[in-house]
């Protein structure tokens, strides 16, 4: 990009006076790469194979004993065990899929070791309507099978794009769950919508005390299509959102967020480094599509100079994007690591040893699908 070009790009986004532009700058308020994806990462790492065969893996749960379950978009909960995909699926769930749509995120209850629940992020026909909704399953003693226990929350808007999906347990032991705004901008402003939002519940679906809207599951409004969120050790959140692909005539600007309960991050009245008044921007954003998969903060040791640095998959960029937030948490440098190495990257998560596990997202019609298929890995020093 010309130096002149990013220039007005910068204003006319309103990121005078608090906004940087490239890797090179560092601690602003909000930073705007304006030109490719950011600069190579120098630290040696790969991506080594855990399990491969699998389609569009969504979301990943580590069973205490060492076993896996993933959720395939296409409707199969499927097992691992012994480090072998088990060839039958532990459960299928009826769907009303389509397009981005499907069996999404994945969740172990925080008491799953005495019930066995967990719930999955679903697509289904409800009275003729396709929306989203958090169901919960329990799953056999012997874990290759499991039945449909209830829904935990419904109501959530579907469509072909922008259907979000991700599921975590909060550190308070709350489960969160992240929506798009299913092709409707303005229901991410809509405060009795419960799309483009971070939702939060309890584990039975009943809205906490706490939440920062008397009544609603709504804990921070504004997304436009979240597939990633983590905690802080203080409770703040981290969250990816992708940016716009056409809509209102704006493109690109997929993002990183610091939030807290409440806050609003701005879709679509902001995107970018747009400012305006007490909507949140993001810290960093791209000027070109990337967009973000999953996220976590790396808290592992087999990479120690990685420690506390945030770690997002990519889905269109096809790499890892290796963040480093200061104390005041705004983006200090960032890198680009796996970039075309093994495609598009739908989840990142942290496993039960502490360590850095993708899942590939090439099968979902955007990327080459190959003989293997879509593969689990495991991020080591090289």
């Amino acid at each position: 990009m010309r130096p002149a070009l990013t220039c007005l790009l910068v204003l006319a986004l309103g990121c005078a006076g608090g906004c940087s532009h490239g890797a090179g700058v560092t601690s602003a308020e909000c930073v705007l790469v304006g030109d490719g994806l950011g600069e190579r990462g120098t630290t040696k790492v790969k991506a080594e194979l855990v399990v491969s065969g699998l389609e569009v893996p969504w979301g990943v749960a580590f069973l205490p004993g060492g076993d896996l379950l993933i959720t395939e978009r296409p409707g199969r909960v499927r097992l691992v065990r012994g480090g072998v995909l088990q060839p039958t699926a532990v459960a299928t769930v009826p769907l009303a899929p389509g397009g981005e749509a499907g069996l999404l995120g994945l969740a172990l209850h925080p008491g799953f070791a005495q019930n066995r629940f967990f719930f999955v992020y679903a697509t289904v026909s409800v009275s003729g309507e396709r929306q989203n909704r958090v169901e919960r399953w329990k799953l056999a003693d012997d874990a290759t099978s499991a039945t449909f226990d209830g829904v935990v929350l419904g109501g959530i808007g579907a469509a072909q794009f922008h259907d979000g999906g991700r599921l975590r347990i909060g550190p308070d032991g709350l489960l969160y769950v992240g929506t798009g705004d299913a092709r409707d901008p303005d229901r991410a402003q809509d405060p009795k919508s419960l799309n483009g939002k971070l939702l939060r519940v309890t584990p039975e679906g009943a809205v906490p005390g706490d939440n920062p809207f008397a009544g609603s599951p709504v804990f921070v409004l504004g997304l436009r299509n979240t597939q990633g969120f983590d905690w802080f050790d203080d409770g703040a959140l981290v969250i990816g959102d992708h940016g716009p692909s056409g809509e209102l005539g704006r493109t690109g600007h997929d993002e990183v967020n610091v939030a807290r309960a409440g806050d609003n991050l701005g879709w679509p009245t902001i995107y970018g480094c747009g400012k305006s008044g007490a909507l949140v921007r993001p810290r960093l954003t791209w000027n070109d599509a990337v967009p973000p998969g999953g996220l976590s903060l790396y808290r592992g040791n087999a990479i120690p100079e990685w420690k506390g640095s945030l770690l997002v998959g990519v889905l269109g960029s096809k790499h890892l994007h290796r963040v480093v937030l200061d104390a005041e948490r705004r983006v200090s440098s960032h890198e680009v690591y796996l970039e075309n190495t093994v495609g598009r990257i739908r989840e990142v998560m942290s496993g039960p040893d502490g360590e850095l596990y993708l899942t590939t997202s090439n099968c979902d019609g955007r990327g080459e699908c190959g003989p293997d298929k879509d593969r689990l890995l495991k991020l080591v020093p090289q």
